[in-house]
C-alpha cells in the first residue's frame, strides 16, 4: 500500500490537527491553548487546500484563525483571568513554551512549501478547482465532517473560555 505525496501530506496535515486539538483541551494556561487552537485551525486549512478547495482553506484562515481567534482574545482579556493566569503559569518561563506550537507551525509550513513546490501536486490541485458555489454545495455536502469538526474546536474554546471565567464564588464554593 503506497500512497501519493498529496495523500501523505494530507493526513500529516490532519495529524498534526489532531495533535494540537488535543493540546488545546489539555493546556491549563488560556494562552498556550489559544496557540494551539491556532495551529489546528491552519491544519485544518491545509487539509481543505490538499483537498482541492483553496477557497474554503482561505476561509477557513481569515474567518476562523482570524477573526474568531481575536474574539477569543478579546474575551480572555475582558474576563480578567489574572488569577487564573497565576495559578496555572509554568514555574519556568521561556521559549520553552513556544516549542511545541512552533515546530507544527514548521510542519505546516514546510507542507505548504513542498506543495507549492512540487509541479506534479500542483497539476492535481489545479485539476480540481472550483468556484464559490460549489464550495457552498460541497461544505454542507462531503465536506460536512471538516466543517463540524472546525465548529466542534470552537465549541470546545467556549466552553474553556466559560470554564475560566465562570465566578468560583457562586454556590458558597471558593
Amino acid at each position: 500500500m503506497s500512497f501519493s505525496p498529496l495523500v501523505t501530506m494530507f493526513y500529516l496535515a490532519a495529524l498534526i490537527a489532531i495533535v494540537a486539538s488535543i493540546k488545546v483541551v489539555t493546556r491549563k494556561n488560556t494562552v498556550h491553548a489559544l496557540l494551539y487552537l491556532v495551529i489546528s485551525l491552519i491544519a485544518v486549512a491545509v487539509c481543505f487546500y490538499l483537498m482541492g478547495a483553496p477557497f474554503a482553506a482561505g476561509l477557513e484562515v481569515i474567518v476562523y484563525a482570524g477573526a474568531i481567534l481575536v474574539l477569543f482574545v478579546f474575551a480572555i482579556m475582558l474576563f480578567g483571568l489574572r488569577e487564573d493566569e497565576t495559578h496555572y503559569t509554568p514555574p519556568h518561563k521561556g521559549l520553552s513554551m513556544w516549542l511545541g506550537p512552533v515546530a507544527l507551525a514548521l510542519v505546516l509550513l514546510a507542507q505548504l512549501l513542498y506543495t507549492i513546490n512540487h509541479q506534479g501536486i500542483q497539476q492535481q490541485l489545479s485539476a480540481t478547482v472550483i468556484d464559490s458555489k460549489q464550495v457552498g454545495i460541497l461544505l454542507y455536502g462531503p465536506y460536512l465532517l471538516a466543517v463540524e469538526i472546525a465548529s466542534f474546536l470552537l465549541l470546545s474554546g467556549l466552553i474553556a473560555a466559560y470554564h475560566f471565567a465562570k465566578d468560583v464564588t457562586y454556590g458558597g464554593q471558593k
